[in-house]
């Protein structure tokens, strides 16, 4: 698609005026990319000013196992995050992914603790995940209700579940468990990464391949961009829209598991607001709120910006964790601007 070139006065000598953030680039940089990259290019520069910040103002900053850290810490936002991906391409949400991240905690500790092996719990806390996304994504379909309500409801239904269970925390202690904990993959003596940081890189590029190559990936994009269009096209909007909330379902719970690996334990308090970070970086990756554009590697970037962000207050000692959420805020409203000026711009 040929972009529209800003247009220049005749008593403006001095060349065109940058109008839009393409052309911005394009006087930055040298050139202008398509105005779909922009938002991913800008989360890109706003993460390595971040990382350029830290070295020059915290000597220890630039160790290597400082940024494996930061995998390490948010692998379990890493595939919630690439769940609610597909849900907000679609034009949706997911508030609900919190709870059931509680929820499957509670359950694996509870189920671990009265004797049932390893594999069985796995199955049966990824199963009730699914299941709950997949009959969110049947009610907001069928029903024609809208998504905030629906996964509202989850939320409180997931969440009311788990103090069901229990109302205290229950540790786990299962050799499994134990082992997924503490295992770690060494890239030297002082470098190394847990082994929910490769699930999290393994759902990823799963999650690039099925949007890019795959027709499920087609069709979230068409329903993000116009549903009704896409059902004259005859793409199978009803089952997409039911699977990515099934999706989103299924890495709730297995974040949820991964959870229980960061910290080995089940709690109802676990993951109380986890679906707002999930949705931020999704938004802050460049992935349009109304849906149809955006891309999971630019989820990546936005949990990697939210993580860097936490280990800069980390590092800084004298500032209270709500920092980390004046900042995001204000993170937000730029990239939710910003993408007010892409979409403008393409009508």
């Amino acid at each position: 698609m040929t972009l529209i070139d800003a247009t220049v006065a005749p008593d403006t000598p001095s060349g065109p005026t940058p109008r839009n953030g393409a052309d911005l680039w394009r006087r930055v940089l040298g050139y202008r990319p398509p105005q779909r990259y922009i938002p991913v290019l800008a989360t890109a520069v706003v993460l390595i000013t971040l990382y350029i910040f830290g070295r020059a103002n915290y000597a220890r900053f630039g160790r290597p196992q400082v940024v494996l850290n930061i995998l390490i810490d948010n692998s379990f936002l890493f595939v919630v995050a690439a769940g609610m991906t597909f849900v907000i391409l679609t034009g949706g949400i997911d508030l609900s992914v919190g709870s059931v991240i509680a929820l499957t905690t509670v359950l694996s500790a509870t189920l671990i603790q009265a004797g049932w092996p390893a594999y069985a719990v796995l199955m049966i806390v990824l199963a009730i995940g699914t299941t709950l996304g997949l009959g969110m994504g049947s009610i907001i379909h069928y029903f024609n209700i809208q998504p905030f309500i629906v996964t509202l409801a989850g939320l409180f239904l997931a969440r009311g579940l788990t103090y069901s269970i229990s109302t205290e925390a229950i540790p786990i202690r299962d050799p499994f468990w134990t082992f997924m904990s503490s295992e770690r993959i060494r890239f030297g003596p002082r470098a190394s990464i847990t082994l929910s940081v490769v699930i999290a890189a393994v759902v990823i590029l799963i999650g690039i391949l099925v949007l890019a190559y795959t027709r499920l990936g087609r069709t979230t994009y068409a329903i993000g961009g116009n549903e009704q269009s896409a059902m004259l096209m005859g793409l199978p909007v009803a089952r997409t829209k039911v699977a990515v909330y099934g999706i989103s379902g299924f890495c709730a719970a297995l974040a949820g598991v991964m959870f229980t690996f960061y910290l080995p334990s089940g709690d109802p308090l676990h993951a109380v607001g986890l679906e707002l970070d999930a949705i931020a970086a999704v938004v802050i990756g460049g992935t349009l709120l109304t849906g149809g554009s955006g891309y999971l590697v630019g989820t990546v970037l936005g949990v990697l910006t939210l993580g860097l962000i936490k280990t800069i207050l980390n590092f800084q000692g004298n500032l209270t964790s709500w920092w980390l959420r004046i900042v995001v805020g204000l993170l937000l409203f730029a990239f939710i601007l910003l993408q007010r000026l892409v979409v403008a711009r393409r009508r």
